[in-house]
């Protein structure tokens, strides 16, 4: 079976990359023009004709490191990309960093980073696969957990733990510091007297060696991650293997439409949302980078779909709470959005399935910046109140003006829709 889904995912022609592996691709090195089109070490497309040959799947390295617990849609690009892989009927291999992870990536780092425990990374690791479909029907999961031959998930903890120090050294011998300080972060950083630990040169060799540990013919990752994929391929010619080829993706732009998509920044659209709150982020990001997120995040044709800014928002929207929560609810969301950001009240904000923040930790009479805090709409009382002098808090569809608006009991809010911004929805219940 493995053989025959390679076969019909194979490019038609020498050289040229098939549509779902082109999709969205920001960098593929080495990129085997001209001469080196032929070359299955040079051109990813001769590569898988080969594979399509010899009946045989590539094998395509993604390594994630367990350093939170949630998974939001920026991280999703890549787990799409690999999944296309596994629908063309190629091995997607896994690699679940948590011996890395205790190092932390210095990439995007301008300081060195916190290690973990090793209990921490475990349960990060555990909400991480969960999220990515452990266990779920492949509809409607990020990656096929189920389908033999299409998924190795492996944690790099089993071979790097058990390194000894030749073999360290040995890591350490094929990279000079010049090409260490090369990395951008380490250059910005020795630049500017910041301090670079040691150990964080290894994180780059210990990526480069789990791909010599798991034979991958390809590798996934960030635009921010060329330095770390290179490594890879480095250290396979070292072990003489055949290298990997680096395929790179862009990183995508938060719901600001301008900073990436990052948790610490407040602009993400996580996978675990439910479709309401997913729906309604969505449909407001900005005109400018909605063709990113309907180029990266579906498999939609942008030629079929309407012109017209906020159709295209929509659509885009849409498909994607679908790919997460199926079509039914994707299509009551859509609905239950109108109604709210439409300020309706009554009937049609009753009937919106909105989602449920209970008032049970909530000390009675809580005034307006402390209910939001409390049910969890904000981090603190203090970003409350800005919130409510912002203007971005609404009751039941009325603007609180005052974040010391008292509420003398749970009884007066319960069924109410408290509102944060344009895309977050809670309906207040009593305990």
């Amino acid at each position: 079976m493995v053989t025959q889904a390679v076969s019909a995912a194979a490019p038609a022609a020498q050289g040229t990359l098939p549509s779902w592996l082109a999709r969205g691709l920001a960098d593929l090195f080495p990129a085997g023009q001209d001469q080196a089109a032929a070359d299955p070490d040079q051109a990813l497309a001769a590569r898988l004709a080969e594979a399509q040959a010899q009946g045989r799947p590539l094998r395509i390295k993604l390594g994630i490191d367990p350093t939170g617990s949630d998974i939001h849609l920026g991280h999703s690009i890549l787990f799409r990309k690999l999944r296309a892989f596994q629908d063309a009927g190629h091995t997607a291999v896994l690699i679940i960093g948590d011996f890395t992870a205790r190092i932390g990536d210095p990439t995007g780092k301008s300081t060195t980073r916190v290690q973990l425990s090793e209990a921490e990374v475990e349960a990060n690791a555990r909400t991480y696969l969960q999220q990515l479909g452990e266990g779920q029907d492949p509809d409607r999961a990020l990656l096929d957990f189920v389908t033999p031959g299409r998924l190795e998930v492996r944690r790099n903890s089993d071979w790097l733990a058990g390194l000894d120090l030749p073999q360290v050294i040995e890591l350490l011998a094929t990279s000079t510091v010049g090409q260490m300080l090369a990395k951008e972060e380490f250059s910005n950083r020795y630049g500017s007297g910041t301090p670079i630990v040691l150990h964080e040169f290894l994180y780059p060799l210990l990526q480069g060696y789990d791909s010599v540990q798991v034979r991958a013919d390809v590798e996934l990752g960030g635009t921010d991650q060329k330095f770390n994929v290179a490594m890879g391929r480095d250290l396979q010619r070292h072990f003489d293997q055949r290298p990997q080829f680096g395929l790179l993706l862009p990183i995508l732009p938060g719901l600001d439409g301008v900073q990436k998509m990052s948790k610490s920044l407040g602009n993400t659209v996580g996978l675990s949302e439910d479709p309401l709150s997913m729906y309604s982020k969505l449909e407001k990001v900005p005109d400018a980078v909605v063709d990113a997120y309907l180029t990266l995040l579906t498999d939609l044709d942008l030629q079929a779909l309407p012109a017209n800014p906020r159709q295209r928002q929509q659509a885009m929207a849409l498909e994607i709470t679908r790919q997460r929560h199926g079509e039914a609810a994707a299509h009551q969301a859509q609905a239950d959005a109108a109604n709210l950001v439409g300020g309706a009240r009554g009937s049609g904000a009753a009937a919106a399935e909105v989602p449920e923040a209970s008032l049970a930790a909530v000390n009675f009479p809580a005034k307006a910046f402390y209910l939001l805090s409390a049910v969890g709409l904000c981090a603190s009382s203090s970003e409350a109140r800005r919130q409510i002098q912002g203007g971005g808090v609404k009751l039941d569809g009325e603007k609180i003006a005052d974040p010391n608006l008292e509420f003398a009991t749970a009884a007066a809010l319960d069924g109410k829709v408290l509102q944060l911004g344009k895309k977050t929805f809670r309906r207040l219940v009593s305990p």
